[in-house]
């Protein structure tokens, strides 16, 4: 299969290439800014699985302007087809409402809602049919679920994920085009623990990721065009 992960370079997103990596020999493509992190990663997946072939790009999903001319171009030549994309970056500034800046509120909804619907869009003449394309929000943004002071820009912004998964499946029902969101409770990541320093979180990255692993291979079949808690609490 050929895989596309964003924000590839720590917590869910890494270890999710880390699974992807180890079960088969899969064409992973990760993404982020940490150039040295990802090399640590291919290096881990390498060692892991040496049929798997790991592509680092280094990124920064900020950059709105060139996602076709500069990212799509640098996907192209490693792969040619898509199987699945793994919308997983994001950010959380965990601030007031009144106290955000203009800068925080534009980069977490560039990054969590921004950025995935540029992507997708930059990446349809890629996508085999059928293919899934499973978008990462949150449980701060599933509808009912109960909220928390300081998140309501990024809870916004995952709430535009989901409905924007939502909509897209019904868009291109018809196409092969599979779209799923999970909204994931509290995971124990590196965004997490600088958010909420102290707070023990229910899950770890890599139980997370073995669920993440296992819905986007798995799972097209059973949903499309739904939003998924994976979450036993509260976040």
């Amino acid at each position: 299969m050929n895989i596309i992960i964003t924000g590839a370079s720590r917590g869910i997103g890494y270890e999710t290439a880390k699974r992807f990596a180890a079960i088969g020999d899969n064409n992973i493509i990760v993404i982020a800014r940490n150039e040295p992190k990802l090399n640590e990663l291919k290096n881990e997946c390498t060692h892991e699985n040496t049929k798997t072939q790991l592509f680092p790009i280094v990124f920064d999903l900020e950059n709105s302007n060139s996602y076709k001319d500069d990212l799509v171009v640098e996907i192209k030549k490693y792969i040619s087809t898509i199987d699945i994309v793994i919308n997983n970056a994001g950010l959380l500034i965990n601030k007031p409402f009144d106290k955000l800046t203009d800068s925080d509120i534009d980069r977490m909804i560039q990054l969590n809602l921004t950025s995935p619907v540029k992507l997708i869009k930059s990446l349809f003449p890629l996508m085999n049919r059928p293919a899934h394309i499973v978008n990462i929000s949150s449980m701060g943004g599933f509808q009912g679920s109960q909220k928390f002071q300081g998140l309501a820009v990024y809870s916004a912004a995952k709430a535009g994920l989901a409905s924007l998964t939502e909509c897209l499946a019904e868009e291109y029902k018809n196409t092969g085009l599979v779209f799923n969101c999970l909204a994931i409770g509290s995971t124990d990541t590196e965004m997490l623990r600088e958010a909420f320093p102290g707070y023990q979180a229910t899950f770890k990255t890599a139980e997370m990721a073995d669920f993440i692993v296992d819905f986007a291979i798995n799972k097209s079949k059973f949903f499309n065009g739904k939003i998924i808690p994976v979450s036993i609490s509260n976040p």
